[in-house]
């Protein structure tokens, strides 16, 4: 026996292939299952009724459809196993509403596509998703702000290029957070928005010739807008690119203040605690608190972004129309890195909501530092009248000798400060001993910075304020835009359903 006949022996003579089935159609099958079939159904119920408003169907065979489409058990759908008999999810369903009605049900693909019923089904599956993540996201930047508000006092050196940089507070570290995290939610609105278009009406490229309503398919399901232009609505794929791309941005933005929290959990840092719930011990080590958590969550945000850069690097060179590349084999990694997003956003509000924090150890570590000294410099400037860059070798000079001679920051004394304005300007200072220590004290360095966006806890609770209101309107408007979507699907069920009590 040739090769080629050892695999038609083994593939068969017909579609499909056993291979072919195993490798593609059975996973698409079972991916539609688990997403597609509400969506479908959905469809299905909104193009049967447009189809009876505009007279293509007569009152007689729209009750016969919406009766098969009533008692079409989907639920045995949903656990059924993939047998070949149908290329997909789409010809089975197809196939029991012909069975159950006979040829009638063939026109309920009137004026309509795999097309753009294709597409539809992945937008309303989509738009779900978003908004699912959404709500995540939006109670995650609740507990960032709570947590901020907790810490608005709470001392710390921030840093900048991995080295000690300026006293700051925890809030105003955990204040970015919540604002890198509110700018992801508002990019994922916009996502939304564009997401939640009808492409119905579209059919295969061209529309139809028969008179039916788009706008009526749009508002049936719950849309916002068309995709008006028809070969756009078949053919564009960037709302699942923007989806993607947002996503992957905020699983990057995420990741990188994870990496801080792990590294601040060490006992060298020693800044935080990840409560007992979230922390595994060792197997031979029994002293080990590790803050698994926190590392699942770097490691899956990565997963996140790379399923997302997936979808991205599929649609990068594929043709301009309807292609299976922005189908079947896509999707599955679209609502992975929706749901991984999701997933990380409900555990690190989580685990920020129930870590300690080590308050004393961070005031110390301000107290003796040289983050304090860029006040040293400005005060100067205030004292003296000396340019910023002068007072700036003044001060550089002061913590060279401080730390030649193992002297911290708040030990500095006048005599110190006034020797190395001597080496400068070849004169003492008006400085006063006062003024010094206040210069030093991290409390007054972060007090003082109250412009907007400072650290100072009175600016960061007016933000706090402001965010929270933001962020009690985005949460309602996520629930609007999941009602208005629910309300749409209910209303076809109701519709049909007053069909079937109509004599």
């Amino acid at each position: 026996m040739s090769l080629r006949e050892q695999i038609f022996t083994q593939e068969g003579t017909s579609f499909p292939g056993k291979t072919y089935t195993e490798c593609v159609l059975e996973p698409a099958f079972q991916e539609a299952k688990t997403h597609l079939l509400g969506p479908m159904m959905a469809i299905n119920k909104a193009h049967l009724i447009m189809l009876k408003e505009k007279g293509l169907l007569t009152q007689d065979e729209a009750k016969q459809i919406a009766k098969a489409l009533r008692e079409l058990d989907t639920e045995a759908l949903s656990v059924c196993s993939y047998t070949g008999k149908f290329e997909d999810l789409f010809f089975q369903v197809e196939d029991e509403l012909l069975q159950a009605t006979g040829d009638i049900a063939g026109n309920l693909h009137l004026a309509r596509s795999r097309n753009d019923m294709g597409i539809c089904i992945y937008r309303m599956v989509l738009r779900e998703k978003l908004l699912v993540t959404l709500s995540s996201g939006i109670e995650l930047h609740k507990f960032l702000l709570a947590f901020a508000d907790e810490h608005a006092e709470t001392i710390m050196i921030g840093h900048t290029h991995t080295q000690q940089a300026q006293p700051t507070t925890m809030a105003h570290y955990v204040m970015a957070m919540a604002d890198s995290l509110e700018r992801d939610l508002r990019r994922m609105k916009a996502a939304y928005y564009n997401c939640n278009r009808s492409p119905m009406g579209a059919a295969a490229l061209t529309t139809s010739g028969f008179d039916i309503s788009r706008e009526m398919m749009q508002d049936l399901l719950g849309f916002d807008e068309l995709v008006e232009n028809s070969y756009d609505a078949i053919g564009g794929a960037d709302y699942i690119g923007e989806a993607m791309a947002v996503v992957q941005v905020a699983a990057i933005n995420l990741g990188r203040a994870v990496q801080d929290l792990l590294l601040w959990c060490t006992q060298e840092f020693a800044v935080l605690k990840v409560a007992n719930p979230f922390v595994q011990t060792s197997s031979i080590m029994p002293q080990k608190r590790n803050p698994v958590s926190l590392e699942h969550m770097r490691a899956l945000l990565s997963s996140c972004a790379g399923n997302a850069g997936t979808v991205l690097t599929m649609i990068h060179n594929t043709p301009f129309g309807d292609i299976v590349d922005t189908e079947d084999d896509m999707q599955p990694y679209v609502w992975k890195s929706l749901a991984t997003l999701d997933q990380m956003y409900r555990l690190l509000a989580a685990v920020i909501t129930t870590m300690d924090v080590n308050k004393e150890v961070l005031a110390e570590r301000a107290k003796g530092s040289f983050a304090t000294v860029t006040e040293l410099a400005d005060t100067l400037v205030r004292s003296d009248s000396l340019s910023f860059r002068t007072s700036h070798h003044i001060v550089s000079r002061i913590v060279k000798e401080a730390g030649s001679k193992g002297i911290s920051a708040d030990q500095i004394s006048l005599e110190m400060v006034n020797e190395a304005a001597m080496h400068v300007i070849g004169r003492p200072l008006q400085l006063t001993k006062e003024e010094l220590a206040a210069s030093l004290d991290p409390v007054h360095f972060v007090q003082i910075r109250s412009l907007p966006g400072g650290p100072s806890p009175v600016e960061m609770r007016r933000m706090i304020t402001v965010r929270t209101k933001r962020q009690e309107e985005a949460k309602d408007w996520v629930n609007q835009a999941a009602l208005q979507c629910q309300s749409a699907l209910k209303k076809l069920d109701d519709e049909l359903s007053t069909w079937s009590e109509e004599k």
